[in-house]
């Protein structure tokens, strides 16, 4: 996949934005749960029908939605991630051996990501050490036991902002930012959709969660479900 080489970052939608993506990409995806998804991008590489993905996401979508969306046209043959409850398109794929699934403690999975945007070529945690996650790996002696790690890269980030500038400067509704920084500055090509599509300037330098640096395309999506997983009703 290339990067825009016009004088713009904007596109005009999904299509245009992801006009050339190839099979066995190795494809980040932000969003935790239902919550911060691409839903524009992920159903457009469902409408091209990309084939033998790598996904890395932090649970590779749940309930049939999200990501899941891909798992269930076999589009994913391979997916990094640190959760899988509530996905039993996932679980049905694993247990058949159809998917290969790199299960990655939570906290490691995001300082993979980050290590891979910094520029930091391994770093060692203690976390997962005396499990199956420390199969294979280096462990180093500190003030305990800690496995090396490796930075997390991918091809092409899909990722979501509530509101967005022409140059990519973005601005994260509250819990929605999640992985998606981190995963803007891991890949070599970060493809950004956006509720809002404002002018540069209109986002205050403070309220800059991600410079626009970091971010190759960006689109105003549309027709966005923002699905609840959970329901919670406060008691009257």
């Amino acid at each position: 996949m290339s990067k825009n080489k016009n004088a713009t970052k904007v596109f005009a939608d999904a299509r245009s934005a992801l006009h050339d993506l190839s099979d066995g990409i190795r494809l980040m995806s932000g969003g935790f749960g239902l919550c911060g998804i691409p839903e524009n991008s992920i159903n457009e590489i469902a409408r091209q029908d990309i084939k033998q993905i790598h996904a890395i996401s932090n649970n590779i979508g749940n309930s049939g939605r999200g990501l899941a969306i891909l798992l269930k046209k076999r589009q994913i043959v391979e997916a990094t991630c640190s959760f899988v409850g509530g996905n039993p398109d996932l679980e049905e794929q694993m247990l058949a051996g159809d998917i290969k699934v790199n299960l990655t403690p939570q906290g490691t999975f995001s300082e993979r990501i980050r290590a891979a945007g910094m520029g930091i070529r391994g770093f060692y945690t203690p976390t997962g050490y005396g499990t199956i996650v420390a199969e294979g790996k280096e462990v180093r002696e500190f003030d305990r036991p800690c496995l090396l790690e490796f930075p997390l890269e991918a091809d092409v980030a899909i990722i979501k902002a509530q509101r967005g500038d022409t140059y990519g400067n973005l601005w994260f509704k509250e819990t929605a930012r999640n992985f998606s920084p981190l995963m803007a500055m891991a890949a070599r090509t970060t493809v950004v959709e956006v509720e809002e599509l404002v002018a540069l300037g209109d986002i205050p330098g403070e309220d800059v969660h991600l410079p626009g640096i970091f971010v190759q395309r960006i689109y105003q999506g549309e027709n966005y479900e923002n699905a609840i997983e959970i329901p919670v009703y406060a008691s009257q």
